[in-house]
């Protein structure tokens, strides 16, 4: 198709949201979601059919066929005919690595509906259950497709009734995960169902799929296509069940458009008032309100740019229009407005609410972002929250001191597309600190790209981050400020652990509390935080919170932001040994102030705040959390030994061992630490058969007699007094 004739096409279907769905293709590593991608863009007529499953579409980056692996994923813009209408999909293949979780969560808020994919012969993976948390967490609602049926029929030579039984399975296992993790007025409504088609089976790389209402409508029973495949008559099964027919059909049938899906996601993912004009306009997909859109992913061209993707919420973006950045106050102006091929953009002259959309121009754009019309603000959209955690790290320096600035620009272009890796640059020593997801993350994401930018750079070995916190209260200290006019009453507590723990889970969320939000409050007081407490809450940050419990002090509105801003500081950086600090609550119980605004400026109200925050921990007995991977193990059974020894050689603990048919499951947590080199010395142990999946990353109490080695080793790496410091209170 031309490019033009494409463009128009599309320009046409963009403008009826009733008939648009944007949906995320999520699963495990190696599950098939590219090949599945390709299938339904070769359908769509956008590549060679006999390329499916080689071509992989949406790789975009050479790593991506080195690896085998989708690292950054893509999005690509197709029609389908559904009950005689034209209906166009934006489909955005996503990583299936935990390394590369970013990029999921990212494409979470850009869609309305997933399609989870699981393995047929594997089942549900960690993974499977990581993505489908990222996706009911930004209320994204999922339907199943069941991949590689045709290695279970012909590798395992099940029958009929076991094949039957094995899907029905993983059916159960994903209803049961979606009910226990979506919010109840969700749960009859998102668990799949085989008999209304919101489960489908098949196999992306034959380019056959199956679903009931597909069986019923064209006569095809599940016993044709266990022959057809079992005489591997793969081309006779792709015509009789074209994958691409069972699978957007399954999509336009059972995953809402923006009109249907935002009328319940924006109070999820906007924090402004829904009950308010610009509120009302989100929640209608209003193609006539203010513009709102999200910055959801970024990519370097080197012809045009940044390539930023968005996702509208209400509004129109047009060529050549000027955009205001909210969360920076800054104005940009759209050079192009495009719809994607993977690689190939396809220009448009505009998009209204409900399209996701590339836009070239945005040179200073960041994931998350929040752009609307350049006369109007509004309230942001909520932060992406990613599930797991930075918890590597890696000093980068130049090989040439010359290459720092360059350096330096790098990354933070990659942390402005990468939400989840941070650097941090210590202005004393000038060590360039960059944390991400795991080594993988760091390597794929961020040495490779310094490197393809002609900088050569000598990488640390793997750091682990840490994390500084209490777990008992502190009085109540006094904080002066050098200049000694005024005075601040803080104490720390540690943060209640279900309070933690839905922050963890994304159900509560960082920034400031800005009005009553007696939604936050009831939530906090169910989760056992007093009344008080819950209306005292000013801040919460890195799951950790700031509470003023004074009452009609004069001038602290005025010294407010400086009080906050040494809080933040503090939290970035504990007394111990200047690692992020996590789960504890810091409490503003008094304050004198100078009535001068001279006499109480950031200089005099930070130290004065600082100072008693880090004291209280050390008198509260301040140590380090570290984090924590629970694994699932799989290996032969005669391994299990080996399994468990290795594991406890590295401070693991053995959670759980299940046995099935030859194969064990293991299940089990082990330090971040001790985890270096895990992969290599678990193919010796069972004999290259075994392999290991991150379910969950949790920070805990690190055992203690390494308090100190840690300190020390921490401390000597920053550049810090050797000498770990104590209460003087």
């Amino acid at each position: 198709m031309a490019k033009e004739e494409y463009s128009e096409k599309v320009q046409e279907l963009m403008n009826n949201p009733k008939n648009i769905r944007n949906i995320g293709i999520v699963s495990h590593i190696h599950h098939g979601k590219t090949t599945l991608t390709d299938n339904l863009a070769a359908a769509a007529g956008l590549m060679a059919r006999d390329l499916v499953g080689e071509r992989m579409l949406t790789w975009i980056d050479d790593q991506e066929r080195e690896r085998l692996m989708t690292i950054y994923g893509a999005t690509v813009t197709m029609s389908h005919e559904y009950e005689n209408e034209k209906y166009l999909i934006n489909l955005l293949d996503t990583p299936g690595h935990v390394d590369f979780g970013a990029d999921v969560t990212q494409a979470m808020r850009a869609v309305d509906g997933a399609v989870v994919l699981c393995c047929a012969v594997e089942g549900v993976m960690p993974q499977t259950e990581t993505v489908l948390r990222q996706a009911i967490a930004e209320r994204v609602k999922p339907v199943l497709f069941i991949n590689k049926v045709d290695r279970a029929i012909r590798e395992l030579k099940l029958t009929p009734e076991q094949l039957q039984k094995r899907l029905a399975k993983i059916v159960v296992d994903v209803n049961k995960f979606i009910q226990r993790h979506v919010e109840k007025r969700y749960a009859k409504e998102w668990i799949v169902k085989v008999e209304d088609g919101s489960v489908a089976f098949g196999s992306a790389l034959k380019k056959w799929a199956i679903s009931v209402p597909y069986m019923q409508r064209s006569g095809v029973t599940f016993k044709d296509i266990i022959d057809l495949c079992s005489q591997e008559k793969n081309e006779e099964l792709a015509n009789k069940a074209p994958m691409h027919i069972v699978v957007l059909d399954m999509v336009i049938k059972h995953l809402p458009n923006p009109l249907e899906a935002q009328a319940y996601r924006i109070e999820r993912i906007w924090q402004g008032d829904v009950d308010s004009e610009i509120g009302k306009q989100l929640i209608n997909c209003d193609p006539d309100g203010k513009l709102a859109a999200v910055i959801t992913k970024i990519t370097s061209d080197p012809h045009a740019g940044m390539i930023s993707t968005a996702r509208i919420f209400s509004g129109k973006l047009t060529r050549g229009q000027d955009v205001h950045f909210v969360d920076t106050g800054r104005t940009s102006k759209t050079q192009q407005v495009t719809t994607f091929i993977a690689l190939r953009r396809i220009p448009v002259e505009y998009a209204l609410a409900g399209n996701v959309v590339g836009i070239v121009g945005l040179s200073e754009a960041a994931v998350g972002q929040t752009i609307t019309d350049s006369d109007f603000s509004l309230e942001t959209f909520k932060a992406i929250k990613h599930i797991f955690e930075p918890v590597v790290t890696k000093s980068i320096e130049p090989k040439h001191p010359q290459d720092l600035p360059k350096l330096i620009e790098i990354l933070k272009i990659l942390s402005r597309e990468d939400t989840t890796l941070k650097v941090k640059i210590n202005p004393e020593t000038g060590e360039t600190l960059v944390s991400g997801l795991g080594e993988l993350h760091l390597d794929a994401k961020v040495e490779r790209k310094i490197k393809e930018k002609g900088i050569e750079i000598i990488a640390s070995p793997p750091i682990v981050v840490y994390r500084e916190s209490i777990f008992s209260s502190s009085p109540v200290i006094e904080g002066k400020s050098p200049n000694k006019h005024n005075k601040f009453y803080i104490s720390v507590e540690p943060l209640p652990i279900e309070i933690y723990k839905a922050m963890k889970e994304g159900e509560i969320r960082d920034g400031e509390i800005k009005g009553k939000n007696l939604e936050l409050r009831k939530r906090l007081q169910e989760l056992g935080m007093s009344k008080s407490d819950a209306k005292d809450l000013i801040l919460i940050y890195n799951h950790c919170m700031f509470l003023d419990s004074t009452k009609g002090i004069q001038y602290l509105n005025e010294a407010m932001e400086s009080v906050k801003d040494a809080f933040l500081k503090v939290m970035d950086g504990g007394p111990l040994a200047q690692e992020p600090c996590a789960a504890l609550i810091v409490r503003l119980h008094d304050a004198e102030l100078h009535e001068d605004a001279v006499h109480r400026g950031p200089a005099q109200i930070g130290p004065a705040i600082r100072r008693p925050i880090s004291q209280g921990m050390l008198k509260a007995g301040v140590t380090f959390l570290e984090p924590r991977q629970i694994i699932r193990i799989d290996t032969p059974q005669d391994y299990i030994g080996n399994v468990t020894a290795e594991v406890g050689n590295r401070r693991g603990e053995i959670l759980n061992v299940e046995q099935e048919e030859y194969t064990a499951i293991v299940t089990a947590k082990v330090p971040v630490a001790e985890m270096f080199g895990f992969e290599g010395a678990l193919k010796s142990a069972t004999g290259g058969k075994g392999f290991q999946s991150l379910m969950d990353v949790m920070f805990e109490k690190i055992p203690n007699d390494l308090r100190e080695q840690v300190a020390l080793r921490i401390r000597e790496r920053k550049g810090m007094p050797k000498e770990i410091p104590k209460s003087e209170i």
